[in-house]
């Protein structure tokens, strides 16, 4: 198990809906040589983990508990041949690049080693936006340069990859090892995790399970189903 790649990216402008041509930092390239990874602050405060890479929209990603995030390059490979287009790494916004991984059947709170020094622990699932389709239609790897329905597709498919908050920071690089350290006891995996929140809400009061390891908001959006009953 390994990276493959680790990705970052500056801002840039992207004119695929009428409320802006935003920034965004969705498009990442990989890096050259090592790249620091550190805790960052606060959802809203803080940017990504990474030395280097840029978060425009706070209220939605960065912060703490969606520090780094990753996706499988069988996953692109597979999504390659589905829409028939070549998907270089760091292209779905990913911050590292795995080989060998499982990342969408890591637990909520499994824990990673990658390098030498930096620990992750697993603390969410990608949730996809107009942003992330827009960014894949805007470079011709949709059917329409707006993105449309590639939400639904992306949602069925059920692959979202994972956040991770940093437990002990470090420098990464591309060819570095990455090892599972603890896996905790209970059935929470991403993508577990994903078709709750997405179309599967039946299945939020199970979620609970993660206990703290789940990202906060996801958390709450479990209580209030589990009290509605």
């Amino acid at each position: 198990m390994r990276l493959l790649s680790v990705n970052t990216g500056r801002p840039r402008r992207l004119g695929h809906t009428d409320r802006a041509r935003r920034l965004t930092g969705i498009g990442k390239r990989p890096a050259e040589g090592p790249v620091a990874v550190t805790a960052p602050g606060p959802q809203g405060s803080g940017g990504s983990g990474l030395a280097g890479d840029a978060v425009c929209d706070r209220r939605f990603h960065g912060g703490e508990h969606q520090a780094v995030y990753a996706y499988a390059r069988e996953d692109l490979d597979r999504w390659e041949a589905e829409l028939g287009g070549t998907l270089p790494n760091g292209v779905f916004g990913e911050n590292l690049t795995t080989a060998g991984v499982d990342v969408n059947g890591a637990l909520i709170g499994e824990r990673w080693r990658v390098g030498p020094d930096l620990v992750l622990e697993v603390s969410g699932t990608r949730i996809p936006c107009r942003t992330f389709a827009g960014h894949l239609g805007g470079a011709g790897l949709l059917p329409t340069a707006d993105g449309r329905g590639w939400i639904k597709t992306f949602m069925r498919a059920a692959v979202p990859g994972a956040y991770f908050r940093v437990v002990r920071p470090g420098s990464i690089r591309a060819g570095d090892a990455v090892t599972v350290e603890h896996r905790p006891d209970h059935e929470v995996t991403v993508s577990f995790l994903f078709r709750a929140l997405t179309l599967e809400p039946r299945l939020l009061p199970r979620i609970l399970a993660a206990g703290d390891a789940l990202h906060p908001e996801s958390r709450e959006t479990a209580l209030r189903r589990a009290t509605a009953g």
